[in-house]
């Protein structure tokens, strides 16, 4: 009860390291996946298709038209910035986009067959959004939730203050260095 009236607002701290584990899986994430959408967009609109063609066409076996094109553009860049800003904006960025594609999936799923098919889905279109927004979820969400999460994770503290504040304690009484925020001070 108290987690859902507080919620935790955890982030990665801005003096992390660029080369932190975490902001390294996310922005890998984000970066392969913006390339994936990128070069697909590229490709199809090297076609030269109509902007709202459903004739069918394809590129790397993915239906498509001008439109889906432009739109899988303007996505790849956006996850390019979240890998060049990194960090929890990526993290978030990631969760946020697979979430969507996901419900891209469903939503052209139910237009299949029907005049609202506007972006010319088809099957593999919807497995395909399927598949990028669980694997953009997985991205975003590693290291963020999970039950063995390290304890120097700053999700897991930010989850878990009393304990992080009590080992803190701990280690200086053992001589050793604090962990805060996931860094040694």
């Amino acid at each position: 009860m108290q987690r859902a009236l507080h919620p935790v607002n955890a982030r990665l701290d801005d003096h992390l390291p660029t080369d932190h584990k975490l902001s390294k899986v996310y922005r890998v994430g984000a970066g392969l996946t913006g390339l994936l959408l990128v070069v697909f967009g590229i490709l199809g609109l090297i076609d030269q298709i109509g902007f709202f063609d459903t004739g069918g066409d394809t590129v790397l076996a993915l239906n498509t038209n001008g439109a889906l094109s432009v739109l899988s553009i303007c996505i790849g860049a956006l996850l390019f910035f979240g890998m060049v800003v990194g960090g929890t904006f990526a993290s978030t960025l990631n969760i946020v986009l697979g979430v969507l594609f996901i419900a891209s999936g469903f939503v052209n799923l139910a237009l299949l067959d029907t005049e609202l098919n506007f972006l010319a889905f088809e099957i593999q279109n919807v497995l395909f959004s399927f598949v990028v927004g669980v694997m953009l979820m997985w991205f975003g969400m590693y290291g963020r939730v999970g039950s063995a999460l390290p304890h120097d994770n700053p999700y897991w503290r930010a989850r878990h203050p009393e304990q992080a504040a009590r080992e803190d304690r701990a280690g200086r009484t053992r001589g050793r260095a604090p962990v805060v925020h996931g860094r040694c001070p």
